[in-house]
């Protein structure tokens, strides 16, 4: 079953962490996926991604402000090296509100108790995360504004590619 997911992409960080995530992430820049902050993933079948969803997600998402934010240190799941946004708590909002429209979609299909927003940079072991937190570090700190959300749809499976769905912008304050 092909999948969607919605996602705020950080193009500012590409230049830091594209080149990781392409050698060591399922997520790679070449299958569609820019850097960004996961908010619910997997979201609905791509299969019934039809407009009265897409509505229902502009309305969600609508009620929301553009936020800034930035990276400006590494942190480190056990075998991920991410980058955490500051501040974290309308990434957190945001994943809340639309979990609360779309309570079947909860992310990582409800296999975390928190929600912990971040920005993947690599996947391995402790040496290679090392390398990667080395190198990352010197393009902090990142800064960057949420302007929308992207609904990304998956058109191969398993991570085959991925496109844009549909852009939903947050208010402009």
């Amino acid at each position: 079953m092909l999948r969607s997911m919605l996602i705020v992409a950080v193009p500012e960080a590409a230049d830091a962490v594209d080149g990781w995530r392409q050698e060591t992430c399922n997520d790679k820049p070449s299958h569609g996926l820019p850097a960004h902050v996961t908010l619910v993933f997997p979201f609905v079948p791509a299969s019934q991604l039809d407009q009265p969803v897409i509505a229902s997600l502009a309305e969600v998402l609508g009620e929301v402000n553009r936020f800034e934010f930035g990276f400006a240190e590494a942190a480190r799941f056990p075998t991920t090296l991410y980058l955490a946004p500051v501040p974290a708590s309308p990434f957190i909002h945001l994943t809340e509100a639309i979990v609360n429209r779309f309570p079947a979609h909860p992310p990582y299909e409800g296999a975390f108790d928190d929600v912990v927003p971040h920005l993947t940079v690599a996947h391995g072991d402790a040496a290679l995360l090392d390398e990667a937190e080395a190198d990352v570090e010197r393009h902090l700190p990142i800064r960057s504004e949420a302007r929308e959300v992207l609904l990304l749809e998956e058109m191969e499976p398993c991570w085959g590619r991925w496109e844009v769905r549909a852009r939903l912008a947050l208010i402009d304050q």
